[in-house]
């Protein structure tokens, strides 16, 4: 493959967004959905070929990287690098050396560049990281990086020392009562560990049961804390009835909101963020590790309009993003739901820009995360995945749960509706069906 084309590839694993949305992008019907078989859809970079090019072309990146030894990074070199050693799971010893190397003159660096080598540190290489990062935190100047940092160092060592240093830093750095949303999310992750947000969850079969928009589909996204196991994804049907099968049991079926990062979803390409989205339609994606299968195209609050996520489209619609308040947001949930914190995670991840959360299926080899206790599920930069099998010759579609939750959620003719992103009690099990029957609606 051409040195341009290795290049096509890489650009699109770095993209800002989950799935890098294009306005040219074909979108997608119900009745289309209807009609389509996997055998329908073919994807290049699932050929054993075209992958075998896409994973050498990771390890030039990491070469390239490796060689420079502490020499100046005037290419930018090293974020690609430590990206490519993630998401093909590869070179981890290198990518250690790329990392420490990169730190003690990470101040100087762009943010851009000071995210991809903490992001790395986050999910690799923390307590490696820890001593260098705790020097760095105090001259992080944005949000984003310093929250990336922080979260590091949680991660390496998360006790009461810590959690005040990063306080104290904090709030000598931003102020005492900053309102950024990212910088409002670590404060939460500081004052209350996630096992009691888990401990204060409302009920679950009140969620299921809220009618969000009535006459809208619903799909339910059901995760572990952590996302280090497979969740489970459900539909709740316009008439309020959870989807069913031919033999009648409830339709469920695996899906991964883990992001490559392994990062909260408040952070750019962090893990799905826990809440409420609204999906605006269908359509089939451009980004060559998504595939064809139509995707669900969701969409976060100040991503979407007020009137967008509503779903009101008449020409007297005049709202605007600067509109949105926090009430509007928490009508989507019951009562019950309206004051958890971990369900206005996707409120503040819009506040902070993040965007292009998406529904999507995988023509990622799962081989690179064999033994990890999510396989064969893939981590992608923030969206909701489904698993698929594809032809390691041909690149054709063999098997398509994607395609399978398209057709549940368009089955009465909808296209646009609703996600619900929730955790469940931790666990090193997937998310079943069983443990969730009883809070379903009979």
């Amino acid at each position: 493959m051409r040195k341009f084309q290795l290049m096509v590839i890489f650009v699109a694993l770095l993209a800002s967004g989950c799935a890098s949305i294009q306005p040219s992008e074909p979108r997608v019907t119900a009745d289309m959905v209807a009609q389509h078989v996997p055998a329908d859809f073919t994807a290049a970079i699932a050929s054993e070929a075209r992958e075998r090019d896409a994973y050498a072309d990771g390890a030039q990146k990491i070469a390239a990287a490796f060689a420079l030894n502490g020499a100046p990074d005037d290419a930018n070199l090293v974020p690609p690098a430590l990206w490519a050693v993630a998401f093909f799971n590869r070179d981890l010893d290198a990518g250690r050396k790329i990392l420490l190397t990169a730190l003690p003159t990470l101040a100087s660096k762009t943010p851009a560049y000071q995210r991809g080598v903490l992001s790395a540190a986050h999910q690799l290489y923390a307590a490696d990281a820890l001593p260098h990062v705790m020097q760095l935190l105090p001259q992080i100047a944005t949000p984003r990086e310093f929250a990336i940092a922080s979260y590091a160092l949680l991660r390496a060592r998360d006790d009461e020392s810590t959690r005040a240093f990063i306080s104290s830093t904090l709030v000598e750095r931003f102020g005492a009562n900053t309102q950024e949303p990212r910088l409002l999310a670590l404060l939460d992750r500081l004052a209350t560990h996630p096992r009691a947000h888990a401990a204060a969850r409302p009920p679950l079969s009140e969620l299921f049961a809220a009618p969000i928009r009535a006459g809208l589909p619903v799909v339910f996204s059901v995760q572990r804390p952590g996302r280090n196991v497979m969740g489970l994804v459900l539909v709740r049907a316009a008439n309020g009835q959870f989807v069913r099968q031919a033999d009648g049991s409830h339709f469920a079926q695996a899906q991964l909101a883990r992001a490559t990062n392994e990062l909260p979803g408040t952070i750019t390409n962090g893990n799905t963020p826990r809440g409420v989205f609204s999906i605006v339609g269908l359509g089939t994606a451009k980004n060559q590790w998504i595939g064809p299968t139509p995707y669900l195209h969701s969409k976060l609050p100040f991503e979407a309009t007020p009137d967008e996520f509503e779903h009101k489209f008449d020409s007297r619609s005049t709202s605007t993003v600067a509109e949105w308040q926090l009430d509007q947001y928490k009508s989507y949930l019951p009562p019950s739901w309206q004051n958890y914190p971990p369900m206005h995670e996707a409120w503040l991840a819009g506040r902070a820009g993040r965007d292009e959360i998406i529904i999507h299926g995988s023509t990622i080899n799962s081989a690179y995360y064999a033994g990890a206790s999510y396989y064969p599920g893939t981590p992608s930069a923030g969206c909701l995945v489904s698993l698929e099998t594809w032809d390691k010759t041909t690149g054709e579609l063999l098997t398509s749960d994607q395609l399978t939750l398209a057709k549940a959620f368009t089955q009465q003719g909808h296209e646009r509706g609703y996600l619900v992103v929730v955790e469940v009690d931790d666990g090193d099990q997937p998310v079943s069906l069983a443990e969730l029957l009883p809070h379903l609606p009979r």
